[in-house]
């Protein structure tokens, strides 16, 4: 049994939508590691915020306490714009995972099938090649019984070719 070769395309392209998606996965979690990022930069920001407020309190100063106040603010309305990009790339990563580890077990399936497929083709091989070594022995222990009496030919040690893996019980 042959291997099909249209298995073998159907594996190439499945480990090629694989990796494809393993790029889109790790794409996704970058832009996911980036919002975090500027998510930790906003919080950052308000914490800026508060201990400008914090120390205008201690100074009087009246700009320092405006700016942070809108340091604050600031960094809230960014987290507020921020927090739902983080949800849908959230979920986008989750939906490219589920689809990621669906198309590797695909692939995985495929190559079983390609290595059964291999194994089973080996093993005929193995098959055909063991057929023939006993034909030759057996038209080869014919041959002597033909040409000399059968008392001679039980008599006569023959031996297989050299190379073969034929076991003969005596």
């Amino acid at each position: 049994m042959a291997v099909s070769p249209a298995l073998r395309r159907l594996l190439g392209v499945l480990m090629l939508e694989e990796e494809e998606l393993q790029i889109a996965l790790e794409s996704a979690l970058g832009e996911l590691r980036r919002l975090e990022r500027a998510l930790d930069s906003a919080a950052e920001r308000e914490r800026n915020g508060r201990l400008l407020l914090a120390s205008s309190a201690t100074s009087g100063e009246l700009t320092d306490r405006l700016a942070g106040l809108e340091e604050m603010r600031a960094a809230k309305r960014r987290t507020a714009a921020l927090q739902p990009w983080i949800q849908e790339v959230e979920e986008e990563l989750a939906e490219l995972r589920a689809a990621y580890l669906a198309k590797r077990i695909e692939r995985r399936q495929a190559e079983t099938l390609l290595e059964a497929a291999e194994a089973a083709r080996r093993q005929e091989a193995a098959r055909r090649g063991q057929r023939a070594l006993d034909d030759w022995y057996l038209n080869r222990r014919q041959r002597r019984a033909a040409t000399q009496g059968p008392a001679e030919c039980a008599d006569s040690a023959e031996t297989p070719p050299a190379n073969s893996a034929l076991r003969v019980k005596r």
